[in-house]
């Protein structure tokens, strides 16, 4: 077990914590991935991003967290946690101005760790570092590795450099990866240390590497279906990252390759690759990209080329068939804040509908490039990244839908101005998308909500008519 000596003196002076403050945001960007557009406002118009990876970490079983951050920020994110079913405690240190100025940061990071450790089933224990914390300078490097013989990582989310819940999750689920899915080393008579050479000796090992494991939070019905179209190639799902088993991370290094199918997992996908596991972008969402995937898949795990090719062909030709009896017309804004916005207006535009503007929360990346190319050579004029409200409304007026699918606070507006709006998390992100099995229930969903535009018509009329005006005003308390 290693162990952490903290230095007697080692005050945080005001001149520290400018310095690391200024040093914090690139530090951070070129440990995860994430990066923020230099017009990009700093101040993040969701609550605190870091939900993202408590979402996430609270759901693994084993896994127990410890937020070093101030009581406020505590306070906030355990309601938060806790209202969307999170049934574990939160490990915290007493963390304030007198801890803060004193220098005792590593000191009462530790002592959160150390309770968390205590805790029954504890397996894992991932201490999440919040603004204070990372201000003041906590790294990697004064935690130990291990306390009581569990292991301890740090994920570092501060909401100043981490500007999304998708990118924080991706944050939580790399920092498990990197303890658990490292490349096996082995030394070569010279003494060179160089990647374990698998030589094929191992079934297990054997048949892990015909499998895949899918990196992406989905619904639950679309790796059953996943499941089954690979099968019919030879191969199978392995597992779903973020996943409920800690196990399942430490297979992710053994599988022949991972198919991220969301595009906000840079940091994820860096440490994988890494660690020399094949990685498959992109998503089956649509007849071309569910063709094109399966073909992938085929492709990394060297599969029957011909079978790949009859499976595909029948998978998309399914899509098709399904889009020709529920064809969309009409033009659909999709503004959301999960990071798979991109995939789904890609299924709007081959259903038929008019996708013009888009917008996400995430960066724009390597693995958004293919998906926004596709869909603005059929169309779509304007895709937003670390998009604001503000911008999402302006859209409203310059393009004119007929749906919106938006956050809260757009739906709300688009409803006012006669325009039907669907909370887009609520709405779309809780069904299934991929394949063809996915694909029915998303065209249905959307097709009836374009009809609904003249019954908003009509409401909006009703309200704003002469009887709300005209009506003469009768006090409330009046008696005879």
């Amino acid at each position: 077990m290693a162990t952490l000596t903290v230095p007697e003196g080692n005050l945080i002076t005001p001149e520290i914590i400018e310095t690391r403050s200024k040093s914090s945001v690139s530090d951070l960007q070129s440990q995860t991935g994430h990066s923020v557009s230099p017009d990009h406002n700093l101040t993040p118009q969701t609550m605190c991003p870091a939900f993202g990876s408590l979402r996430v970490l609270t759901r693994i079983d084993g896994v127990q967290t410890a937020m070093v951050t101030d009581t406020g920020c505590l306070y906030g994110l355990t309601f938060v946690t806790h209202f969307y079913a999170s049934r574990k405690s939160i490990a915290a240190p007493a963390f304030g101005t007198k801890e803060l100025v004193a220098g005792n940061v590593a000191e009462a990071a530790i002592a959160s760790c150390v309770e968390a450790s205590k805790m029954p089933g504890t397996k894992l224990i991932a201490a999440i570092s919040l603004c204070v914390a990372e201000t003041a300078g906590l790294t990697e490097e004064m935690l130990p590795s291990q306390i009581n013989g569990i292991d301890v990582i740090l994920v570092r989310v501060p909401a100043y450099a981490i500007h999304s819940h998708p990118e924080a999750k991706d944050v939580a689920i790399n920092a498990i990866l990197k303890k658990y899915a490292p490349p096996k080393m082995e030394v070569t008579s010279d003494g060179v240390e160089k990647p374990l050479t698998y030589d094929g000796s191992n079934e297990e090992e054997e048949a892990l590497r015909r499998r895949v494991i899918m990196l992406g939070e989905v619904f639950p019905a679309d790796p059953i279906s996943v499941d089954a179209v690979l099968k019919r190639l030879g191969s199978g799902l392995a597992a779903t990252l973020p996943s409920r088993n800690l196990d399942d991370y430490k297979l992710a290094r053994r599988v022949g390759a991972i198919a991220a199918v969301h595009p906000f997992y840079g940091g994820s996908v860096a440490t994988l690759r890494a660690a020399g596991v094949p990685i498959i972008s992109g998503a089956p969402v649509g007849p071309e990209a569910t063709y094109n995937w399966i073909k992938a898949v085929a492709a990394a795990l060297k599969l029957d080329g011909e079978l790949a090719e009859q499976v595909a062909a029948e998978e998309r030709d399914k899509c098709k068939a399904i889009i020709s009896q529920f064809p969309l017309r009409g033009k659909v804004m999709v503004c959301g804040y999960e990071g798979n916005e991109l995939l789904y207006a890609r299924l709007l535009v081959e259903a038929g509908a008019e996708v013009p503007y888009i917008s996400t929360s995430i960066q724009k990346s390597l693995y958004t490039a293919a998906d926004e190319a596709w869909l603005k050579a059929r169309g779509t004029r304007e895709i937003v990244y670390q998009k604001t409200l503000e911008q999402d409304v302006r859209a409203l007026d310059t393009y004119k839908p007929d749906l919106v699918l938006g956050t809260t606070p757009l739906s709300a507006e688009a409803k006012a101005r006669g325009i039907p709006g669907m909370y887009y998390t609520n709405m779309l992100s809780v069904r299934p998308l991929f394949l063809s099995a996915g694909l029915a229930g998303t065209i249905q969903l959307i097709r009836d909500a374009l009809e609904r535009t003249p019954r908003y018509a009509w409401m909006r009329e009703f309200f704003e008519g002469p009887r709300q005006t005209e009506a003469p005003a009768v006090p409330i308390n009046t008696m005879d």
